[in-house]
This record gives C-alpha cells, structure tokens and sequence, in this order.
C-alpha cells in the first residue's frame, strides 16, 4: 500500500484519499507504539511489537517523507490540502527516534544527496516557520509542530558537525542556512511566551517547556563549533545572531550575547580591526529597534558582557570600550526614538529623530544620516513645517557637489531613478527646497538658493531657459516679501522637570517657534497633550532639587523674546519694515525673559521708582528657525536692570514703536486709525498712563542724582529719549490729523492740546530735536524712516562716553561725490533725519504743512554723532542655510 501511496502523491491524483489514508496509517502506528511502550514494561510481547511498529516507521520514512515534503513545497499556500501534509510530515517526525535518523541519513548513496536533502529540509522547515499553515491560535497545533521542528533540526545539526565540517566537506550555504532556520525558529511569534497571558505561558511551559532556550543554546554551541569557519560568517550572521539576543529572555540574552565578542575577536585577529562587525551591528541595530526589539535591561546585559569579556582581552580593551559605548548610546537613542514614534503628536518624535541623525552624522555612516533626515521632513511636511522641512532636505543637498559625479549614496524621497549625477540630484533638492521656504513664507531664504541656481545656470552650464525662469521666481519672492502679510512668530521657553520625563527632555530647557497667530494657551494644551499627568509649573523660575530630582513631570512654559543681536544698519535710508521685522524674529539663538520685582523702600505713587528687571538670557543650540521647531537651551545668564536702566529701554521701546506706526500708515493710508490713537493719547494725556513724568519724579529730582552720581549719564540718556520723542509725537499726530474722523475729531484736538502742553515742558527742560521726513517718490512702497540714534549704543546704560559721543555733533566730510550721491539718494530713496534746531512759535500739529523739499534744512543726524555713524552700512544678510538648519 505504501509504495502505491507514494506513487499517487507523487502524481498529485486522489489527494484527498491519499492524504487521510496516510493520516489513519500514522494514527494506527502511534497507538501501537504508545501500546507497545506500555507493554514493554511488563514483558518480551512488548518489545516485540515495539520493534514491529519501529520498522513499520521507519518504512513510511524512507517511502513518504521526502514525497510529502516535496508536495508541501509544491502546494499554493492557500491550498487546503498543505496543512494536511503538514500535520502527516509532523506525525512522521514525532514517531522518529534516534536509530530512524541515523539509518536514515546514512541511506543516502552520496554525499551531495544528503546535502541536496538537508538544504530542502531547512528551506521548507523556515517556510514553515515564518508562514504558518495553522491559525495563531490553534496553539496545540502549532506547538506541536514546532517540538516537532526542533527534534529535527537538532538531529540535523549533529549531521552538519559530523560530516559537513571539515575542511574538505564545509559547506557555508548549508551551514548558513542552518543558523537562519534556527534563528527564525527561536523568534517565531508563537514562542514569544511574554505576550501571552498569564495561563496559557504557564500551560505551554509545563506542557512544552521554553523552545527558545533549548534551540538558542545549539545555535551558539553550532557557532563555537565552527573554528576558523567562523570568519567566513561575518558580517552575514551579525543580523540573525543580534536578532536572537534581542528576545526578552534573560538566561538566552546571558549566553548568546558573548557570540558577539567572539566575532569581533575573529575579525580583529584577521584584520586588526571589526569595522565590518561594527558597521553591521549599529545598521541592523536600527531596524531591529525600530521594529520593536530591545529594551533598557538588553542595553544593560549587552554593555556589561561586552565590556567584561574586551577587558579580559588587553589588545581588544581600548576598541571595544570605545565599540561598547557607541552601541550603547545609538541604543538609548533608538529606544527614545521607538518610545515616541507612535505618538499622536509627532513633536517629540522629530527631537529623538534628529538625536539620531545627529548620531549617525558624528560617527559619519552618510546612509543612515540620509534616512533620518527623509524621516524628519517627512515629519515636518506631515504637520506644515514647511520651514524646518526646507532645512532638513537642505543638509542633504550640502553633502552633494555640483559635480557630474556618479551619486553613490542610497536614494531617498520621491527622487526619480534618472538623477544619476550628484548635480541632477542637487538640482532637484534646490527645487524642492525653494517650494518649502516658499511655502513657509522665508522668501529671504528661497532667494539664497535661487541665487546659487543661476550661478549654477548661467557660469557653469549655460542653460538660459532656466536662468529665466529661476529669475523670475526670485523676483517674486522679492515682492511676496514687499507685499504679502508675514506675522512675526510667539517663542517660548519650555522646562521640562523631573524623572518621569524621556532622558532626552528630562531636566532640560528648550525654547519653541511658535506658529502663525497661535496663542500661548494653544501652544501650551499641545505642549501637554503627550504628558497628560504632567503638572504645570506657576513660576518662571528655575525649579529646585525638590522637583528636578522627584519621580513625577512638571512642565514649565512662558514667552520669550528674540534678543536682536547689534546688526549693521545702512545710515540714512529707509528700510522697509517687512525687511527689518524678518531679521528680528528670524535667525535668532539669544532670547530673553526679564520678570519684574520691586527693591528698597516702596513709594505707592511711583512704581517705577524701585522697579528692577531681572532679565534671564536664553542662548540655543542653534539659531531658529532650523531643522526643528525648537532647540535646547545651551547656556543662560542673568542680569539685573535698575529702575533708571529700565526707564531708558521702556523709552527706546516706546520711541520705537511709535516710528513703527507712523512707517506703516505712511506707506499704507488705508490703514484703520485706532491703534494710532491709543498709543499716542497714552503717552501725551497724562490722565491715561501717567506719561514720563513718572521718570522725571523718581530719577531727576537732586536728591536722587546726589544718591547716585554714577547714574549721572543714564539720566542724560534718558533725557536725551524723551526730547526725542517729540518729533516723534508730533509726525504722528499730524498723520493722525490728517486721517481722523470728523467723529474723533473732539478726540484728536484733546490730545493735541495735551501734545502742546507737553512739548513746550520738554523742549524747555531737554531741548529741541527736529524731524525730517523726505517722502519716497515711487508711491505705494512700504518705506520706514531711519532712527538716527544708534539705539545698540544706548542700551548699554551706565556708559558715560558712549552718551557723550552720541550726544557731539560730528559732521562728515563733504565733496563733490558725497553731494552727487545725496542728491541721487533724494531721487531714490526716503529717510529721516533728525537733530537740534532752535526754539520757534509753534502751530497746531495737524495744521503744519507737507514738508516741501526746498524748504527743507538738513540737521546733523545722531546717525552721524556717533562715533563710527558716517560709515556706510549693509542690510543684515541672510546667514547661510546649511549653518541654520544643522542639527543639535
């Protein structure tokens, strides 16, 4: 029957039949031979039958095995009739014992057969394995056939020892098909028994035992078996070894971990060095982290071993302490990483990412530097970064070379296959990039790289048709700049304390860009919505012991302001506000927080006269925007402002915000009035904000300068702001005479009584400072007056010389071609100058006529008093891109 049976199967004809025949065969013998087992206790009929039943077996193996084996192999995997054979093959090898495998390897008549037969049984077995015939909960089934498996793969195993080992019968395609069989057995998700509940991991242990204990010794036993063979193994088991190690399985972590140091030792005795190990073990690291293996205990196990066993070895001890380490901490980055990447907020997933592209850079493995950074603006285009997305892509562009160099690095992004050449590649980042900061609205940043692409177009390749068309985007930009509404983004400083945070924000300060009109309470409930247990801090001051060191989280959140760093500004012209506000909330890595508090005796009518400022400097990583929303807090420091050195910057301030206002409805008349209104009837109705002569109370009565002599030259200084507010006042009143409403009308001749009032006190007490305002002559373009003090000099309170130099008229020099280039700056461009003139009757604001060019008389500008104030200067430029969005 047997050998019709095999005929049939072999033909694929009854299947059916053939197959629960075979079943109801297998079945019988199984009985008898527990029958017999039980017998053979009690008498000789036992062993009998025993050896009757054996020989039955071992006919079926030497007939059906094979037969079944190759119909399994041929079978569809959705085929019915597979997992029958697969239940006969498993019935097969359960009725196997010891004295059937070895008559039965020894029946093979060649030894090329028996490898044929070894290489299909380890191909079909991880088939098998990794696509399972049987539901993963039949777990009877599938436990069944994995005890099954593991007989036979052990027997197996001593097979390859024993006749494929030597150095004239080694096999490395058979050897190396045996460790990946016996690594994809042991981390086969039915054997996982850690994501089992409770009852059915005790079950399956006293039933089966932990098969992966079993199997992970005879793989590291099976590799220390190997000898020399072993170099001819690495790189290519680096992968499937680390992959058994990361089970969680204490004892199997403990005795398989040690491999790793044997493969660097083989390596180091070849080469003098593990560089191929390394390199392999920190690439599949990645994935096999990513995907969910590994943990902080494995990262403990993996650091301890490893460096016991390189200290046991003096030549080994330095390279692989330093191995340790870089594993070590790629490990805790990737652990950061995967704890966060599945996050509904993607904000702390884009921190870790750029941890690990930071890593990766330092250590210089270029391809997986590349992954990360697709993977962060992957992340930043998921969420319209559009900016920091811009950055990222920008740090790959500046590893390629406008060159026709083949590019070897590996394709990332939607890249077409066709960009052979490093400059193709390059092109199309530029392209892509420019997009990005188009749609972030950082035109001055589009216009850098589009500058680079002519250049590129124009000397290098000599392509005009996209010289214009790179050109004409460009001047887009520059208008978009002129013409498009671009609101200065909210920064602000975020704490995060305690031990319950991820190590990569625990205890540190970080300070975030906000976006487009969001408020600090939005940004704050999307702060927290990843730390719903978090506690959220009332103070701005840095936190103590109590809670840096406590197992709970506190967030600490508040706003910050760009501290503008002392820039070079042109003298004497007018800028357009859109391009001086970019420079002071772009490109910026200082910031600052400053808290008011009250010292000395407290004077209830004056609260600015003991009112200090404890200002608390932030300085980043990296300047913002960049590659992240955000950036670590590197350094800080704090200074304490007096109550006069914070009158001078409230003045500077508010002297400022008013030119602010009066440029804008200068270059836009449409613009509505009321906030005009506000800010100036605050400041000349003393009814409304108390006006200056709070400062006039508090620091220039004698008893105080007699207190405080050193602050001789701040009063000055503050002096000096107030005469110049003034002119200010007076310009944008008239603006506002000019554009009232007769309803505000009553409104307006109240605040210009209270503007004569208070202009007649100051320039009788300060002096008379003069505004000249030469309107542009190209209409509609947004134009802002030059303030001619030079208000970084005057921040600086306590400088006496720096007051007295501002305050020494200085003429410059004047020749034929200075007054050529007056007179064309007339034709081309508006500004302001202001200085002293003399005392004369005044007339109502609003009734001052249009200032007339011939009627005008040039005042020395404080511009020029300052020391260095007649040198020409450049608008700040841009910084260069790559610097901007390189990584902390």
């Amino acid at each position: 029957a047997v050998p019709i049976l095999r005929e049939l199967i072999e033909r694929g004809e009854e299947e059916d039949a053939c197959v629960e025949l075979l079943s109801t065969i297998l079945e019988v013998l199984y009985k008898a031979q527990k029958g017999s087992m039980g017998e053979e206790r009690h008498g000789e009929h036992g062993n009998v039958e025993l050896v009757r039943v054996k020989k039955h077996v071992q006919l079926i193996l030497e007939q059906l095995l094979h037969t079944v084996n190759c119909r399994v192999m041929v079978l569809e995997q959705d085929s019915s009739l597979r997992s029958h054979y697969v239940a006969c093959m498993a019935a097969i090898l359960s009725q196997m014992d010891q004295d059937h495998y070895r008559s039965y390897i020894q029946a093979f008549p060649s030894h090329s057969e028996l490898m044929d037969f070894l290489m299909e049984t380890f191909i079909l077995f991880k088939d098998l394995i990794g696509k399972t015939v049987y539901p993963s909960d039949w777990m009877v089934m599938n436990m069944v056939q994995n005890r099954e498996f593991l007989r036979a793969i052990n027997h197996f195993a001593t097979t390859l020892t024993e006749m494929f080992l030597s150095r004239s019968s080694f096999e490395l395609q058979l050897w190396n098909n045996y460790f990946h069989l016996a690594v994809a057995f042991l981390t086969q998700d039915s054997l996982q028994l850690e994501n089992f509940s409770q009852a059915k991991r005790t079950s399956i242990l006293a039933k089966y035992g932990d098969m992966r204990a079993k199997i992970g010794a005879a793989i590291r036993d099976m590799w220390y078996n190997l000898g020399h063979h072993k170099i001819e193994f690495i790189p290519g088991m680096v992968g499937p070894i680390l992959e058994m190690t990361l089970v969680p399985e204490l004892e199997l972590r403990k005795s398989t971990i040690p491999i790793f140091f044997d493969m660097m030792l083989c390596e180091y005795q070849l080469t003098a060095s593990f560089r191929q190990f390394e390199d392999e073990i920190l690439r599949k690291l990645d994935s096999e982290v990513e995907g969910g293996r590994g943990d902080e205990q494995y990262k403990q196990l993996f650091e301890s071993i490893l460096l016991s066993c390189c200290r046991g070895h003096p030549e080994l001890a330095e390279p692989g302490e330093s191995f340790v380490a870089l594993v070590t901490g790629l490990l805790e980055r990737l652990l950061d990483y995967r704890a966060v990447m599945n996050d509904e907020n993607k904000t702390y997933s884009m921190s870790c990412t750029v941890n690990l592209l930071n890593f990766y850079k330092e250590i210089d493995r270029q391809a997986m530097y590349i992954r990360y950074l697709y993977k962060l603006r992957d992340l930043h285009i998921s969420y319209e970064n559009y900016t920091e997305g811009a950055y990222t892509l920008l740090l790959h562009a500046r590893l390629l070379k406008w060159s026709d160099e083949v590019n070897t690095a590996p394709m990332q992004g939607l890249h077409s296959p066709s960009l052979h050449t490093q400059r193709q590649l390059k092109e199309a980042l530029y392209n892509q990039i420019i997009n990005y900061f188009d749609q972030g609205k950082m035109w001055e940043e589009a216009i850098h790289i589009c500058k680079e692409l002519a250049e590129q177009y124009e000397s290098e390749i000599f392509d005009y048709e996209m010289l214009s068309e790179i050109l004409q985007r460009q001047a887009k930009f520059y208008e978009k700049i002129l013409k498009v509404l671009r609101p200065s983004p909210d920064y602000f400083a975020v704490g995060y304390y305690g031990q319950g945070f991820p190590t990569f924000l625990r205890n540190k300060v970080f300070i975030y860009r906000g976006k487009e009109y969001e408020r600090r309470e939005d940004f704050e409930m999307r702060l927290l919505s990843p730390f719903p247990n978090a506690e959220r801090l009332k103070t701005t001051a840095p936190p103590g012991p109590d809670i840096t060191a406590s197992p709970g989280q506190y967030i600490q959140c508040f706003t910050v302001q760009p501290a503008e760093e002392a820039r070079a500004r042109p003298k004497d012209r007018g800028i357009p506000e859109q391009i001086t506000n970019f420079y002071k909330a772009n490109h910026v890595q200082k910031f600052s927080y400053s808290r008011p508090f009250k010292k000395g005796p407290k004077d209830p009518d004056n609260e600015f006269a003991n009112m200090w400022i404890e200002r608390t400097t932030f300085v980043t990583a990296y300047p913002l925007p960049g590659i992240l929303r955000w950036f670590a807090v590197t350094s800080t420091s704090t200074t304490i402002i007096s109550p006069l050195e914070n009158a001078i910057e409230t003045m500077m301030k508010t002297n400022e915000k008013i030119l602010s206002e009066i440029n804008r409805h200068q270059s836009d008349p449409a613009l509505p009035i009321n906030p005009l209104s506000m800010l100036l009837n605050g400041i000349v109705d003393p009814a409304v904000m108390g006006g200056f002569a709070k400062y006039e109370t508090a620091f220039f009565q004698e008893p105080y300068r007699e207190e405080h002599p050193e602050d001789q030259g701040n009063i000055e200084k503050l002096q000096d702001l107030i005469a110049w507010q003034i002119p200010l006042l007076a310009e944008g009143i008239r603006i506002h005479g000019r554009k009232v409403t007769e309803d505000l009308r009553p409104f307006h001749e109240r605040m210009e009584q209270c503007f004569v009032q208070l202009r007649a006190k100051v320039e009788s007490q300060y002096g008379v400072r003069e505004m000249i305002s030469f309107e542009d002559r190209r209409s509609g373009r947004p134009c802002s007056m030059a303030w001619g003090a030079d208000w970084e000099r005057l921040s600086h309170a306590g400088d006496r010389r720096v007051m007295e130099a501002a305050l020494t008229p200085k003429p410059s020099p004047r020749t034929a071609d200075s007054e050529e280039r007056r007179s064309e700056r007339k034709e081309n461009r508006s500004s302001t100058f202001f200085g002293h003139r003399r005392q004369e009757p005044r007339q109502s604001v609003s009734e001052l006529p249009e200032p007339k060019d011939e009627k005008r008389r040039h005042s020395r500008s404080m511009a020029e008093s300052v020391p260095g104030g007649s040198e020409g200067r450049q608008p700040p430029s841009s910084r260069d891109p790559g610097a901007a969005g390189t990584a902390p």
